[in-house]
């Protein structure tokens, strides 16, 4: 459950548009709501300024569905990484039953329910060096947007190629912060950092051949900068820095 969702309650109530008891029922769920095998943290939005998400991959598609149910019904919105189009699919009765509208990004997996009540601000730019990375990049921009950030992406801007980051250059110039999103021996984050004052947060992805080792080449190279000041995510961590992004965009 979201700030504004709270305060338009409390305003409601002292209008007297809604009862104590209804008021109370919105928000006897605070800080959890234990649904036997998982709590949900309604309170995290107010205790971290980021709504809890639902992270799909290794859970069953009913308990996905009943945390889905738990959170929509106190906020109104919803956010699903890592999910199946199986799982999706699961979405449809819930959201009608809601009347709320979902989206699936097929390549991340994300799933999004719901808008933010809040305007749009600022700009995060979200740069990707191939297209193999765009599942991760996609990550990234579905979580900053549904944060509530303006984003952009920019994708196949790799270091075999530097015309194209040259290129891309006004775009990324006008965002607050870079989302850098690469694979192989990860050298774009270095390239930018280079060329821009912006913050950066460098997102290896585990694309690559044998000497790639999953993203962990891509990662020591991002970490061994020599640009000070990029901050690094975890291997295919599209969703932390989307976070991430967001909470520095709205500073």
């Amino acid at each position: 459950m979201d700030n504004s969702r709270i305060k338009k309650i409390l305003k409601s109530l002292h209008s007297g548009d809604i009862t104590v008891g209804t008021a109370f029922d919105f928000l006897k769920y605070l800080p959890y709501e234990d649904i036997g095998f998982a709590k949900v943290d309604h309170h995290r939005t107010m205790r971290q300024g980021i709504p809890e998400v639902i992270f799909a991959k290794n859970k069953e598609p009913k308990d996905i569905i009943a945390i889905a149910d738990s959170m929509i019904k106190r906020s109104g919105r919803l956010l699903v990484t890592r999910a199946t189009e199986s799982v999706y699919k699961r979405f449809g009765p819930l959201c009608r039953r809601y009347k709320k509208k979902s989206k699936f990004y097929k390549r991340s997996g994300a799933i999004k329910v719901g808008e933010t009540d809040e305007k749009k601000s600022g700009m995060v730019a979200v740069l990707c060096a191939g297209t193999s990375d765009i599942p991760i990049a996609e990550e990234a921009l579905v979580t900053a947007s549904f944060l509530g950030s303006k984003v952009e992406m920019i994708a196949d801007i790799g270091v075999a190629g530097l015309h194209r980051v040259l290129d891309a250059k006004k775009m990324f110039s006008q965002a607050r912060v870079l989302i850098i999103v690469a694979g192989m021996e990860g050298a774009l984050p270095s390239v930018i950092g280079g060329m821009t004052d912006k913050p950066i947060i460098a997102v290896p992805t585990s694309v690559g051949y044998g000497t790639s080792l999953k993203g962990l080449t891509a990662l020591f190279s991002m970490l061994n900068s020599c640009v000070p000041g990029i901050a690094v995510m975890n291997i295919d961590n599209g969703f932390g820095a989307g976070v991430l992004a967001h909470k520095i965009n709205t500073l």
